[in-house]
Formats: structure tokens, C-alpha cells, sequence
């Protein structure tokens, strides 16, 4: 039977995944697939990637007692990111590399009199991506920042070892879960079967690679330079 602190562990890890650098990232991420299905696999892999930092940081400091000093928790910041600034120059290289922009006229009559009509659209040549191996390693960065730090920090204090690293693991899970639904939620706006305006979709997809990028720089200067 679930217990009350269980159910807060599950949902602080359920919401951790719906913090904004975890969600510009995830948007990146899913910006890559056509179906909600394979983008809820990136999210999965997000998780575990996550889960796979935390747990092993966790017991570093639970289980060999390897303290890690403040500080360090800002150059940690600093790196995740560094790394949203690098997926979003990635995605957009990506993007420009798959796509060109075409613009041709298109000829017809009406009244007896020829007109001409300006058309504009993304040709689009990007292949399948089945590959899960981006998401896992974002994940992984993700592990060593913000909320995350602090739950680790939290199952340090309990009365054992195996209670903490339990918990711990549910959070992880619950942050699993978390991105799951996040990954499906943000891969709508760019599924083909929801989305056939090709000019919006790719509009969205440059727009959040440069709040990822943006939000990458504001997290550097805050935890380096303030």
C-alpha cells in the first residue's frame, strides 16, 4: 500500500520532469520524429539517462559518503547548460541540413487572362531516425542539475542507507513517468498527422532551438558569472 511520502516522492519526480530546461530540451528532442509514439521512447530514454546520473551520484553519497561541495553544484548547472545550447546549435544544423526552402510560381487562367501565384514550402529530405541515443545522453547531463541535487541531498538524510536509494529510485521512476507524458504532449505540434502546415512546423522548430539556446545561456550566466 502506497504511503504518503512515496506518493510526494513519485510526484516530486513526476513534476522534476516538467521543469523548463527539461522541457526545451525534450522539445528539441521530439521536434526530430513524426508520431507521438516514438517521441514518448525519447522521453523514456530521457529518464533513464536521468535516473542513471542521480542514481549513481546518489550512491556516491549515500552508500561511500563522497561529499560534494556546494560550489560544485554550479559548475554542474553550467554544464546542462552548455549542453542545451549545444542540442539546440545541433538541431538546428539538423533542420537546415534536411530542409531547403522552395519557391516557385505556379501558372493559370481566370477570365480569359493568365495569372501567376507565388508558392513557398519546406522540401523536406530528412530519413527515419530510430535512435534513442540523443535523448539518453541529454538525460544524462540533465541528472547532474537542479531539483535533482537537491532530492539526492534529501536521501542522504534519511535514517538508512537502503531507505534512501529506495526512494531515490522512485523519484527516478516518477521522473520517468514525467517525461513519458512530456515527450508525448510536446511531439503533437509536430506530428504530420496534426500538424500539415509545413512552414508553422518548421517555424516551431527553429523557435524553440533558440529558447533552448537562449535558456542555455542563461543558465551559464547565472551560475558562472552572478
Amino acid at each position: 500500500m502506497f504511503s504518503i511520502p512515496l506518493l510526494i516522492t513519485i510526484y516530486a519526480g513526476f513534476t522534476h520532469a516538467f521543469e523548463a530546461d527539461h522541457l526545451l530540451a525534450v522539445s528539441n528532442i521530439v521536434s526530430r520524429r513524426n508520431n507521438m509514439w516514438t517521441s514518448m521512447k525519447d522521453g523514456t530514454f530521457w529518464g533513464l539517462g536521468h535516473a542513471s546520473t542521480i542514481i549513481f551520484i546518489g550512491i556516491l553519497m549515500i552508500l561511500f559518503k563522497v561529499g560534494i561541495p556546494d560550489q560544485y553544484f554550479h559548475y554542474f548547472e553550467s554544464i546542462v547548460g552548455l549542453m542545451l545550447i549545444l542540442l539546440a546549435i545541433y538541431r538546428l544544423a539538423v533542420f537546415f541540413r534536411e530542409n531547403k526552402l522552395v519557391v516557385h510560381t505556379h501558372e493559370h487562367e481566370h477570365g480569359g487572362e493568365g495569372h501567376r501565384h507565388l508558392h513557398i514550402h519546406v522540401g523536406n529530405t530528412r530519413a527515419h531516425q530510430h535512435s534513442h541515443s540523443l535523448a539518453y545522453g541529454v538525460g544524462l547531463v540533465h541528472g547532474l542539475a537542479g531539483s535533482g541535487v537537491l532530492i539526492l541531498i534529501a536521501m542522504a538524510e534519511m535514517k538508512s542507507a537502503a531507505e534512501s536509494l529506495i526512494y531515490l529510485v522512485i523519484f527516478s521512476g516518477g521522473c520517468i513517468i514525467g517525461m513519458l507524458v512530456a515527450a508525448g504532449l510536446f511531439s503533437v505540434p509536430f506530428s504530420k498527422k496534426i500538424m500539415q502546415a509545413q512552414i508553422l512546423q518548421s517555424a516551431l522548430i527553429i523557435i524553440t532551438s533558440l529558447l533552448c539556446f537562449a535558456y542555455g545561456g542563461k543558465v551559464i550566466y547565472e551560475n558562472l558569472f552572478i
